[in-house]
């Protein structure tokens, strides 16, 4: 593209770094990426992929799950960006619609790294901090895209960091000390009320036929505990129980897939190992996954060769359940508040679900979202959704969405945790809707 005469052509770069002689893409993308210290021994990764349009376009930052989920690696290569992990073209790749920049996030997660043990983040306010960081330096170094409409999409505890990074982007934005046109914040199966999901989680499975009573009183009764310690403000031991819960679910659902309650779980077994915690054990259970053996083997051999600015000491994901025992004492905080300030400061937030998530279920989301004090409430309640068309299935409903003023919020069909994997064409037309494209 003329706007980046002098960047690497990363699809041709990671084709030929497996010497399979792949046939070459359609349409080469240009990407860059660059370490930034956030604060002193704390170093942030960040890849961008410019639009593969030459018409201007939107930014969009995709921050990942966890918290220690890479979005330069799962988020790029499993759902939105321009290769699969195969490193074959992905047809429904976000940068058809946008500029994409993946960030791994929190310090700790991906190829992103601390040098020293009080490194990590242990909330969301040090995340959002550090983020602030990151982006000051983005938009110094890419001054072109200071003017290009910038949104925030995310996905799980990434939506919890969105929301957080939002706020404080939206008071820099006001200040002057942030030149960038921030547009709005998308918050996609997001853990932002975290006991609303707990909660819902036995009337979900039981409303799907997978749980009979006695697992239902037993999901309930392991539920009610979380809520205890939520209400005593005891969020350290509130993480513990959602372990236990979530352990309760498997053993009474013969080991249903928090991800998407259709699919298979996966052959991994997540049992505990001799004294190990139960923080530890959700660390694996939950992070583990998005640092799977093919996918980790891609990051750390061709991947990490051709990008040729990762220190030799760190391994993609090395750090990864790291990021996620630290910030164990943050987890099952809500930032239901953060959303309503966003609302009220008039920044544009959408919040949209798969249907067949389990983990951070619709029953959950609607929950938190029916209590939201912002005045555009009761006429946002008062609307009636609208159906959309899945563009991979003409005629078929793909999802339902309504708007009111500054909220969105998306149901989509037959799609679970992680929505861009499961209904990508949905997701993108949903992403074209979203920065009014469509």
């Amino acid at each position: 593209m003329a706007l980046f005469p002098g960047l690497v052509c990363v699809w041709f770069l990671l084709a030929a770094a497996l010497h399979e002689g792949l046939p070459s893409p359609p349409r080469a993308g240009a990407g860059d990426w660059d370490y930034v210290e956030v604060r002193p021994g704390a170093h942030m990764f960040w890849w961008l992929y410019p639009a593969d349009q030459d018409r201007p376009l939107p930014l969009v930052m995709w921050l990942q799950g966890g918290p220690g989920g890479s979005g330069t690696g799962f988020g790029n290569f499993e759902e939105i960006g321009p290769l699969d992990r195969d490193l074959q073209p992905r047809k429904t790749s976000w940068v058809q619609a946008a500029s994409v920049l993946f960030v791994d996030n929190p310090v700790g997660t991906g190829f992103s790294y601390t040098e020293r043990p009080d490194g990590f983040a242990t909330n969301v306010s040090t995340v959002a901090s550090d983020m602030l960081v990151l982006l000051q330096h983005f938009f110094t170094k890419k001054p072109e895209f200071q003017s290009v409409p910038f949104y925030i999409f995310s996905e799980s505890y990434g939506g919890k960091m969105a929301a957080a990074i939002s706020l404080e982007l939206t008071k820099a934005v006001a200040q002057g000390s942030m030149k960038c046109s921030f547009a709005g914040v998308a918050l996609g199966d997001s853990w932002i009320s975290p006991l609303d999901s707990v909660m819902t989680w036995g009337p979900y499975l039981y409303s799907t036929s997978l749980l009979d009573d006695y697992g239902l009183a037993d999901v309930s009764s392991a539920a009610e505990k979380v809520k205890q310690a939520v209400e005593n403000e005891d969020f350290l031991k509130a993480t513990e129980l959602w372990s236990v819960a979530e352990s309760v679910v498997e053993e009474n659902t013969d080991g249903v897939n928090f991800y998407n309650i259709l699919t298979q779980q996966p052959d991994d077994k997540w049992t505990s190992a001799a004294g190990e915690s139960f923080i530890a054990l959700q660390a694996r259970r939950h992070v583990g996954r998005l640092y799977r053996q093919s996918l980790s083997e891609l990051m750390n051999g061709p991947i990490r060769k051709k990008l040729a600015i990762i220190p030799q000491n760190v391994t993609w994901g090395g750090q990864a359940e790291d990021v996620f025992s630290n910030m164990a004492g943050d987890f099952m905080k809500p930032v239901v508040e953060v959303v309503e300030q966003l609302l009220t400061a008039g920044v544009n937030v959408t919040v949209y679900n798969g249907q067949l998530d389990l983990i951070v279920d619709t029953m959950g989301q609607e929950m938190w979202v029916n209590r939201l004090k912002w005045a555009g409430l009761p006429s946002f309640s008062k609307l009636r959704w609208t159906p959309l068309d899945d563009p991979a299935s003409p005629g078929v409903t793909g999802a339902f969405f309504k708007t009111y003023k500054n909220f969105s919020f998306y149901w989509i069909l037959r799609a679970g945790h992680m929505i861009p994997s499961d209904q990508g064409a949905m997701a993108l037309q949903m992403l074209k809707m979203i920065t009014q494209q469509d």
